[in-house]
């Protein structure tokens, strides 16, 4: 098994937060309770232009979905990977050839094979991250709860 420490770069991944733009992620679902459509909600909220790929949905998030990669009308900067690692060689080989700049895989989403084809064909790599976990982390917006309160005081109730 491959060490991910290699894939968790901390320098990788503050540049892509920091200079990515459009972000396709594959596997969004439209279900408001499952953890691709949170991450999408998040990056599209804090001005990622974010690219639905799911062959079942026409839209997520207000933004026409597609079936896969290869059908993206332009380039993207991250291919974020919800989907099982068994999927990932070929969304790899897509990533390449649609000319993505990272490819993001969730948590759990490992596969020696993709990651071998990414770093092959020249993407930057992140594996086993949460991108909203992450930008949460990076670009200062980390609440105990995942959220960004806009309060950077507590504010008392009734003591003096």
């Amino acid at each position: 098994m491959t060490d991910l420490a290699q894939y968790q770069d901390v320098t990788t991944i503050q540049r892509i937060l920091h200079t990515a733009k459009t972000v396709a992620i594959v596997g969004l679902s439209a279900n408001e309770l499952r953890a691709s459509y949170f991450v999408g909600f998040y990056l599209k909220r804090h001005g990622y232009r974010v690219i639905p790929v799911n062959p079942r949905e026409k839209e997520i998030l207000g933004e026409r979905g597609y079936p896969s990669l290869t059908d993206l009308p332009g380039p993207v900067d991250v291919v974020n990977v919800f989907r099982a690692p068994g999927a990932l060689p070929q969304i790899a080989r897509d990533a390449v050839t649609i000319g993505a700049g990272a490819l993001w895989c969730q948590f759990g989403v490992i596969n020696e094979e993709g990651n071998a084809i990414a770093e092959d064909g020249g993407l930057d790599l992140v594996v086993d991250r949460c991108l909203k976990i992450e930008h949460a982390r990076y670009v200062g917006r980390m609440h105990w709860l995942g959220f960004n309160t806009q309060r950077i005081t507590s504010v008392r109730t009734g003591l003096q």
